[in-house]
């Protein structure tokens, strides 16, 4: 190996590939490059040397070129990792025509690596070459996505995920995001959750489905994954946690012209009649109220439905489960055991979504519920409103003139979403107690912010989205069902406040109804 020591002392003292002191004038044929190759066998500095000649030299032996990207290869594996670094480093120098996307599909693998630096190297030299050639660049990626091993899939989703929404639009044409989609299609016919929810982020993105057909699309995409078309097995913690992800990563996606009808009509067919049984993916999720959740938010995007009057008569039924009759007080006091469970949240949102199912039929309440039932409702309604108000003065009285760091303690915080929780039901409420029934109120849910959803119409013309979080498909298929499942983070959903929440406002609720006895 002094030979290629010596080249490199050729080279260096000016002699270039062509010229007087040229690399072909010292070795005039391909023999001399393949010394360099044969450089990959012998020592640390050899590696080095050959590590910087090989691509240095490469498109001047086409007919060395396999050799060449399999020589380069094998020091991209070296146990010296300043070797692996140079020679990735030197990788999209062999990316060129055909050799691109073998090229491509080599930093793919190499994504692997659980070296900082040489990851952060192969991230650089994919973009690299993905500015050079995206299509070719994607065929790479996507292969090992579909064939891969499982840590090279996931870093390579990963990849597309973080990287696509950088890359500049004379890059990211039209021809390239179609490429993307179809090949994103095939992925998601087998995935984790995980993995469907930077997919979906990647398909989100893609600038030509930022149009209203362009998210008609992604739902109808959601809609495949969500399986609507099968009844719900609610003990199935797969099969609630699939359409839980698919939901939240549906949701941001209805509109006013973007409906929510097939998932709105799936939840009251086959979700609220199992609500009781539903069985919880994760452990501290409230299941329940995060399905009501949901459904409230989806309601005000719900199109034109088959069998309205029958969903609205679910919705119905089940907000009679959750809003209790006045207990009995036939001695002036009531015992802790009659104590009525007041759960306003849940309230709220079966309130919320049976007055935006209501109002495309609004005589609902009046001709398809009997009299004794709409007797009983009302009555519901009215023990309700009437704590509410007094509570509502309550909770008023105690956040007066509280502001900043005051507001942000724990008992403030549930204070302030308390009232938020009864502010609505009180619009609601009495917005059903007109005669006939009115449903023209508007109202912010208590856990959306106010300034966002109050500014957003102002600002569009009405394509808001809703909020939600990027969900997630469990694979039908056997090849990925054996990996973890995806657990979401609760954000904004979290159960442990919100169970907190329903206790304390329940005590007092009662507190308050019974102040008025």
């Amino acid at each position: 190996f002094k030979l290629v020591r010596h080249l490199f002392i050729k080279y260096s003292l000016g002699g270039g590939l062509y010229g007087k002191n040229s690399f072909y004038v010292w070795f005039q044929h391909k023999d001399a490059y393949q010394v360099i190759l044969d450089g990959v066998k012998g020592g640390p500095k050899e590696k080095r040397l050959a590590a910087q000649f090989i691509p240095k030299f490469f498109s001047s032996f086409p007919e060395l070129a396999d050799a060449a990207i399999n020589a380069q290869l094998d020091l991209c594996e070296d146990e010296d990792v300043s070797i692996r670094r140079q020679a990735i480093k030197e990788l999209p120098r062999f990316a060129a025509g055909e050799n691109l996307p073998r090229v491509a599909d080599i930093l793919t693998q190499l994504l692997q690596t659980d070296d900082s630096a040489e990851f952060n190297q192969v991230n650089s030299a994919l973009i690299s070459i993905f500015k050079i050639d995206p299509k070719g660049t994607l065929g790479g990626l996507f292969s090992q996505i579909l064939q891969g091993e499982d840590v090279v899939r996931e870093r390579a989703i990963k990849f597309l995920s973080t990287k696509l929404k950088t890359m500049p639009e004379d890059v990211m044409t039209k021809e390239v995001e179609d490429y993307v989609f179809t090949e994103t299609k095939k992925v998601l016919e087998d995935v984790t959750g995980e993995e469907f929810v930077l997919l979906m982020r990647v398909l989100s993105g893609l600038k030509y489905l930022q149009t209203v057909s362009g998210r008609q699309q992604l739902v109808e995409l959601v809609v495949e994954q969500a399986f609507l078309e099968q009844a719900l097995n609610p003990a199935d913690t797969d099969s609630v946690d699939r359409l839980l992800q698919c939901t939240r990563q549906a949701l941001p996606l209805f509109s006013k012209n973007v409906h929510s009808t097939r998932f709105v009509t799936y939840f009251c067919e086959h979700v609220l009649p199992n609500l009781s049984m539903l069985t919880s993916p994760v452990a501290e999720l409230d299941i329940q109220l995060e399905i009501l959740k949901l459904l409230a938010e989806m309601s005000p995007y719900c199109g034109d439905m088959d069998k309205l009057e029958a969903n609205l008569m679910m919705l119905f039924e089940k907000l009679l489960e959750f809003m209790p009759l006045p207990p009995e007080d036939e001695n002036g006091e009531n015992a802790v055991s009659e104590e009525p469970k007041l759960q306003f949240s849940y309230v709220e949102c079966l309130l919320f979504s049976f007055h935006q199912l209501g109002k495309k039929l609004p005589d609902f309440l009046i001709d398809k519920i009997n009299t004794e039932k709409l007797k009983d409702f009302k009555i519901r309604l009215q023990y309700f409103a009437r704590g509410l108000q007094v509570y509502i003065r309550q909770l008023r009285v105690a956040l007066q003139g509280k502001t900043g760091d005051a507001l942000k303690t724990e008992e403030n915080k549930i204070k302030v979403v308390a009232l938020k929780i009864t502010n609505n039901i009180n619009v609601l409420i009495k917005d059903l107690f007109h005669n006939p029934p009115s449903y023209k109120s508007t109202v912010t849910l208590s856990w959306k912010p106010v300034q966002k959803t109050e500014a957003a119409p102002k600002r569009s013309s009405g394509e808001d989205t809703g909020t939600g979080t990027l969900g997630k498909k469990v694979s039908p298929l056997p090849r990925r069902d054996a990996r973890q499942i995806y657990n979401p983070p609760s954000g904004k959903y979290s159960a442990t406040i919100g169970n907190f929440s329903y206790e304390y406002l329940s005590v007092q609720m009662f507190k308050a109804s019974s102040q008025l006895t």
